[in-house]
């Protein structure tokens, strides 16, 4: 590779979490329930919404790209993680790297753009329930997806190429368990002014505007629902919007932490722990979020199990 333009390494070592030895079987145990709950929590989901009919609304279809989209991101850190908990060598290479930290992000910034389109659903449901489904058509919801992921997928590329150009002369150690931006700045022995300020003006705007989004939303369902005559209306309207409220909390915190601040900033054990919510905890979390108190989710699997028992017995 030519010198100035381009990296000097073809790989980087994850040094990941500084355990002793006998705790990295306890690290291991961890992470792969932490994986299992969230592929069988999110694909529970999935499922549910794509068997039961009731479940065939703007909502929940929003609800099924969320949980698949948990999936995929989780799947970009973890398994990577399994593997090189028990290898002395824990190795990436330098394109797998990069190609890591693309669709880390493409995921990551996904779920906040879907969160702020559930939050306008929301407000539709509740201020407009006659023009609802009309206004929420299939044909609304597919390009919603589908032109969100088309801009965090070129907001994505552009940090990823931007990341990749500089230089990794120095070491090729990252102190931590995946290819993400802070610590690949800290690593690099070139000037990252740039990227810090593409990091700390696109990224912001990515990241506050489905924050004003569900702000603004939020708003004027608070509004709408103080307009309501009856407390058992209000109270109704408010409880289709706990689970969400409460995703929005769990997204936005440890990801403004992350990326919203100087590179010199970084901090190995906080950023560790950080990283672990927001890339694998919440992806976790999502499926109890949505279904613990929501009455159609559960009936719907009360319903899927019904069946299944049923054929099963035949």
């Amino acid at each position: 590779m030519e010198k100035g333009n381009h990296s000097t390494v073809s790989e980087f070592i994850l040094l990941g979490f500084s355990e002793p030895p006998e705790h990295t079987i306890i690290l291991f145990v961890v992470f792969l329930l932490m994986y299992l709950v969230t592929l069988v929590g999110n694909g529970t989901i999935i499922f549910v919404i794509r068997v039961d009919t009731q479940l065939h609304t703007p909502m929940y279809f929003f609800l099924s790209i969320l949980s698949f989209v948990d999936i995929c991101l989780t799947t970009c850190t973890v398994p990577k993680l399994l593997a090189n908990i028990f290898l002395e060598r824990k190795s990436i290479t330098f394109h797998g790297c990069f190609l890591q930290l693309h669709f880390f992000l493409s995921f990551g910034n996904m779920t906040g753009f879907l969160l702020a389109i559930m939050a306008v659903d929301r407000y539709l449901a509740i201020s407009k329930p006659l023009h609802y489904n009309m206004v929420m058509s299939k044909g609304v919801r597919v390009r919603l997806v589908a032109g969100s992921w088309v801009v965090v997928s070129l907001h994505s590329a552009a940090h990823s190429v931007m990341a990749a150009r500089l230089s990794y002369c120095a070491s090729n150690e990252i102190r931590h368990y995946f290819c993400d931006l802070p610590p690949l700045f800290k690593l690099s022995c070139s000037d990252t002014f740039p990227n810090e300020i593409l990091l700390l003006t696109e990224t912001t705007l990515f990241l506050l505007s489905p924050c004003l989004c569900i702000t603004i939303s939020y708003i004027l369902i608070i509004v709408t629902i103080c307009r309501m005559p009856s407390t058992e209306g209000r109270f109704k309207a408010f409880s289709t919007c706990s689970a969400h409220l409460t995703a929005v909390t769990l997204n936005y915190g440890p990801v403004l932490y992350t990326y919203i601040r100087p590179a010199s900033a970084y901090s190995l054990q906080k950023d560790l722990i950080i990283s672990v919510l927001y890339s694998v905890g919440n992806s976790m979390l999502n499926p109890f979020v949505y279904s613990i108190r929501n009455k159609e989710v559960k009936g719907a699997l009360a319903r899927a199990l019904r069946k299944r028992t049923i054929f099963w017995r035949k």
